[in-house]
């Protein structure tokens, strides 16, 4: 378990410089005079772009026989990605920010899955990527209780000195997160075997194929979760309110990842994944009925919902995948349920952004909703 606690460690720093910045993207675009098309071209390009990125590393991953190095490499991009997001003055340098964030994340989440499936025997996996997630998250909460500290400091209508002061600060933790993966012990392939696993989706187990393909359709609806923080913006809530609720979110995922991983380990992978999307469909719901006549109470029972959400599926499918996978092709099909994943990002993110300008801010959200009562409905089935 040491592997996992490091990687924990590192996950936790990272995500606690990523989400003192996250929840302020949106706003702080808004301060630029973004409309909210531009924030889903940004986080559906860059999310989706990256995602490309994260079959490729586990491939190489495999290959080299290593997972150290690329992991390194990609928690160096995200430090590079937050600089670039520092010294932005318009939505542009906002976008190639968050592109190299991105890119970094995509080339590390492959390798370093994989550094904890390696290291997590069969029918503890569960419990490994939750308590990989709980520490990851709970660094994502920590970020935004910082956030919050400093966003007490801000003017009552914050100008772009203002967020750029906390994307300075955030590249402290950003750095100590790659200081701390060198830490790792990197497994290697065992002696005489070859680490050159052939990229053919052939070689997919039926059941990972399947749900691969649900898992393809339920984000074609996962837009980008910056649309749940300008939601709750757009009825009523002010910048430290919408923080306030984006970190319950954090919490919530954070404290109940370990317990469900182990509760998996337990009872099996398909009753929680199948319960995580319907739920998915009950918030996102929630959303589209969400108005300034109910804004005082429904985001904070929604966000709840969303961190129990989160915790049901995000390392439960990441544990399902290695489980499945052959050892020698774990990084590779680690990385393309990443890629498959991150990729409906890109259409998702652009259709939600288009749905809130033509329509409504209500349309993203029906829509995602409907598709995430189909994804459960097909994990019932195909798993």
């Amino acid at each position: 378990m040491f592997n996992v606690i490091i990687t924990g460690i590192a996950s936790f720093l990272t995500d606690v410089a990523t989400e003192m910045v996250y929840p302020l993207i949106p706003l702080y675009l808004a301060a630029l005079g973004a409309p909210p098309s531009v924030l889903g071209v940004i986080e559906g390009f860059a999310e989706s772009s990256a995602s490309l990125l994260k079959v490729f590393s586990g491939r190489v991953s495999d290959r080299l026989g290593r997972r150290k190095p690329v992991a390194i490499l990609g928690y160096a991009g995200s430090l590079v990605g937050r600089i670039l997001l520092y010294v932005s003055q318009s939505w542009g340098m906002v976008f190639a920010g968050r592109m190299v964030d991105r890119i970094g994340k995509g080339i590390r989440v492959a390798p370093r899955d994989a550094i904890i499936a390696d290291c997590a025997p069969q029918g503890s996996r569960g419990r490994a990527f939750g308590l990989h997630r709980a520490m990851d998250t709970l660094g994502a909460a920590l970020g935004v209780s910082i956030a919050i500290l400093l966003v007490l400091t801000f003017p009552k209508d914050p100008s772009r000195t203002d967020f750029t002061r906390v994307f300075l600060l955030s590249l402290i933790p950003a750095g100590l997160g790659v200081l701390a993966l060198f830490l790792v012990r990197d497994p290697r392939c065992p002696a005489g075997r070859a680490c050159r696993p052939a990229l053919s989706l052939r070689g997919l187990p039926a059941r990972l194929r399947w749900f691969l393909l649900v898992v393809g359709l339920f984000a074609l609806g996962n837009s980008s979760n910056q649309f749940l923080v300008l939601r709750t913006r757009s009825v009523g809530y002010s910048v430290l309110a919408v923080l306030a609720v984006y970190l319950l979110y954090n919490v919530v995922y954070g404290i109940l990842s370990y317990p469900a991983g182990r509760l998996a380990d337990a009872i099996g992978r398909k009753r929680l994944l199948v319960a995580g999307y319907a739920l998915y469909a009950v918030v996102y719901f929630g959303f589209a009925l969400l108005g300034p006549h109910n804004s005082g109470w429904l985001p904070w029972v929604l966000f709840g919902l969303y961190g129990l959400f989160s915790a049901l599926t995000e390392g439960l499918e990441k544990a399902l995948v290695a489980d499945v996978a052959p050892s020698e092709h774990r990084a590779t099909f680690i990385g393309l349920h990443s890629t498959l994943v991150g990729i409906g990002l890109l259409p998702a993110s652009l259709l939600a952004g288009a749905l809130w300008s033509l329509i409504g801010p209500a349309a993203p959200f029906w829509f995602g909703g409907g598709l995430g009562l189909a994804a459960a409905l097909g994990l019932a089935i195909v798993l």
